[in-house]
Order: structure tokens, then sequence, then C-alpha cells
């Protein structure tokens, strides 16, 4: 393979599924330059004209869904009874976003004060650089390039190796939307020429998901500018199964919240606490349908889990297994019955884990995979003592039915979102952010346009005669 190609290895089947040239030096000065000039007309474009824009982007974009999910399977492994999903999901977050920038983007009126009309305004930034994983890779993406473009911003975006084809499907909608030429363009990338596009002078803002180490390296390149960067780095979501929580409602959310993509989502549960009271029967219930997982084909309907996308996530989660069964944990799925399995080293089962604890990786490390494992507690104080002996805080999920004293353990468990009741779900009315070595910065909401602007004071005053 040439080092001027960028190339997708479908995890379906290991074959070569797409081919690209990185885009080479003189193209990404091209496209910067471009970009520079667009945002100049747009951000004098009104608020309504661009919203008209975005909702056309959403329809056309939503239009060509089937081939949209199809690409989705080859490209990443997802199920292809679940990847309109992500379609359907990037939809209702972008309309969000549209209804949410009104509000979020209008003036701040100071009050009044004799002779004086004062108030701050919004100002995009400039031009923002996506650079999304591919997990979730039009979601992630969204959650960014929405909201930009609706302030005024223009957008580069730099999509993962894997999912390639996603940035394009995002041109072609806004291009046939009527966006302005420049306004979103997409860059394929080497590492290195992604740290040249960072630490370029037309760049205002960097918005980065992945692991803590790229998180790390794009923080230490964008540090030799004065640029607001956003890092969305992934956690090891806990769940505290109480002892007043609908036992069965419970069981079937969280296998489904361990389980769904293959167990790669950073907001996925990779650890669950249960009140003493439970364990037994939770544990019971929680294998009873993790077995009735189908691993196999993503193409096919009957599979509810497919491939993992790249095998170092493989070997990840086989090393987390087999360091915590050797250090005294009870593995209960048997991967006998998974009959997926031959059809490549990408097909893994899931796996549940009992006897488990905070010296094991598996409960302290991200595996970003299909395992979870399983612990019982005595009492809320023991739970939440628990959920934050982490490096990450993204989210956690409380399982129960009083409200007031899910309130009250939310309050002291340190991390960016609180569920109860549900988890893995982004609401784009609340804003997504992480704590610890869950990042920085923050996405979706209101409040998520605040690090696509900068304010600008107006302080006008009136002369009297």
């Amino acid at each position: 393979m040439s080092n001027n190609i960028l190339q997708v290895v479908s995890p379906v089947d290991g074959s070569k599924y797409v081919e690209r040239p990185y885009h080479t030096n003189n193209q990404i000065d091209s496209i910067l330059t471009q970009a520079v000039t667009a945002q100049r007309d747009w951000r004098q474009t009104s608020l309504d004209d661009r919203k008209t824009i975005m909702k056309l982007f959403v329809k056309l974009f939503t239009d060509n869904s089937e081939t949209i999910s199809k690409e989705l399977s080859w490209q990443m492994g997802r199920p292809i009874q679940y990847a309109p999903g992500e379609i359907s999901g990037t939809e209702e977050r972008a309309l969000g976003m549209i209804d949410l920038a009104e509000n979020a983007l209008q003036d701040i009126q100071i009050e009044k004060k004799g002779g004086f009309n004062r108030f701050i305004r919004r100002e995009p930034l400039g031009i923002i650089f996506v650079v999304p994983a591919w997990n979730y890779p039009y979601l992630i993406a969204a959650n960014t390039v929405v909201p930009a473009l609706l302030a005024g911003n223009a957008v580069i975006l730099k999509h993962s190796a894997q999912t390639p084809l996603c940035a394009e499907r995002f041109y072609e909608a806004f291009k046939k939307a009527g966006l302005p030429d420049g306004l979103f363009q997409f860059l394929h990338l080497t590492h290195d020429s992604t740290a040249k596009v960072v630490k370029d002078n037309r760049i205002d803002f960097v918005a980065f998901t992945g692991s803590v180490s790229g998180g790390h390296t794009i923080q230490k390149i964008a540090s030799e500018r004065f640029i607001g960067v956003g890092l969305e780095l992934g956690g090891k979501d806990p769940a505290y199964v109480r002892s007043d929580a609908n036992l069965d409602f419970a069981i079937e959310n969280l296998v489904d919240g361990a389980f769904f993509n293959s167990g790669q989502s950073c907001c996925g549960i990779e650890r669950i606490y249960v009140h003493e009271n439970h364990f037994s029967s939770f544990v019971d219930g929680f294998v009873d349908l993790t077995n009735q997982y189908i691993l196999g084909n993503p193409l096919e309907q009957a599979t509810t889990l497919g491939p993992m996308a790249k095998l170092s996530g493989v070997n990840l989660v086989k090393n987390h297994i087999e360091q915590a069964k050797s250090s005294g944990a009870k593995t209960l799925i048997d991967w006998d019955q998974f009959e997926g399995q031959e059809l490549g080293p990408h097909y893994i089962p899931p796996q549940v884990l009992i006897n488990v604890n905070h010296n094991m990786g598996v409960m302290m490390e991200e595996s970003f995979g299909p395992v979870v494992g399983i612990m019982p507690v005595k009492n809320d104080a023991e739970a939440i003592h628990l959920m934050n002996d982490s490096p990450f805080g993204l989210t956690a999920s409380i399982w129960s039915e009083n409200e007031d004293e899910s309130i009250t353990i939310a309050n002291q468990i340190e991390t960016g979102t609180c569920f109860m009741n549900r988890c893995d779900y982004l609401d784009p009315y609340l804003s997504w952010v992480g704590v610890k070595d869950s990042g920085r910065g923050c996405s979706l909401s209101q409040v998520g346009f605040e690090q696509l602007t900068r304010p600008k004071s107006y302080h006008l005053r009136n002369n009297t005669k």
C-alpha cells in the first residue's frame, strides 16, 4: 500500500473496502484559504437563512439513509438492522441544534443604564477543525459540525481513517442543500498532516473525539497557539442497580447499554454495581439475555452483534478478560455457542465477568468492547465510592424507582452526565461533557454553542443635547 493512500479494511470480511488519496499540502492550503474567504460572507448571513440551509441538509442526508447505512456496516461493522438508527439519530441531533440556535446565539442584554446601550454578542470563531471518531461517525461529527455552521463558522472535517466516506456523505448533502462553497470541506489526512492543520493560523478551534493518548497529542500540538480545544476522550461508564430498581427493566437496558455496537461506545456500560440483595437474580437475568445475541455478518438482518472495527480492539478485550481470569474473575458466557466467530478475527462474542475488583484492568481501563464486569455492593455509599474510583467521568446511570434518592446520589458522582433508568444516550438538548480523563469542553445543548463562539461586548454611549 502506498504511503499516499488511505485504505479502509472492512471488519466484515477483512477486504479492502475504500481507498482514497491523502490530501497534499497544496490541496490543504487551498481548502483552508477557501474556508477563510467563505466564512467572511457566511458570518454576515442571517441565522434564518443559515437554518433554512441546515434543515435542507438534514432532509437530503436522511433521504440517503439506505446507502449510508450499508456503507456504515461495511466500514465499521454495525449490524445493518441498527445502522439506520445512526441516521435518524443524526437527524434528531441536528434538528435539536437548529431549534436551540435562536436562543443560544441571541444578544445578551445588560440592565439599562441611563445614556448607554450595553449588550454582549456571540461571534463565530472562524474555522472549526473537527476530528471525530469512527464508532458513531455521523453522530459525533454532527455534534460540532451543525452548531458550528449555525453559529457562522466554516468547518473542516477530518474523519477517522476507518470511516472516510462519512465526511464525503456530509459534503454531498451540504452541497445539494446550497451551502456556499468553502464553508464545509473535508480532508483525508495522515497524523503528520493533521498536526500541521492544527498548527495552521487559519484554524480557530479544534474538536477532537478519540483516545486519551490522542487527546494529549492534540492538546500538546494546539498548546503552541492560543486556540480552544474540545476533547471527548471516552469513558469507563458505571451503572448502579439499587435495591429498589425494577430488575427486569434494568437488565434489559443494561445488556443493551453494554453490548450495543459491540461495546464500542464511549458512554457504553463497562462496569455494573448491583445491590447485594439483587446480585444473583440480576446476574442470572443478565447472562440469559446476553446469550441471546446473534454474532454474525452485520449485513444480515438477523445479526445483533457484529464484528469489532479494529483487531487492536479485539486484542485489548481479550487481554482484559484473560488478565481478570488470572486474578480470580469468573467468565459466565460460553463462547463456544457463538457460531459467528468463524467469520474472521474481528468477530468476538460478548463476555460477562463476576468476582471482579478494581485491581483489574477490566474494571479500571477503557475496554471499548463487548465485555462487562459486575460487582455486588452493600449500599449507596459503597456504590458511589466505586463509581468515582476511576480515571474517567463521562456518564453514570442509576437504576431506581426513587428520583429524589437518585438525584442525591448523582450529586456525589464525578461525571458529566447522570442518568436514571436509562443509559448510553445523548439528548441534543442536554450538554455533552466529560470530567477527568474523559476530556474537557462541551458539545450539544444551548451551552454547546459557547465553545464555538466568542463573546463580544458592545458599550454604546448616547450623547444627548
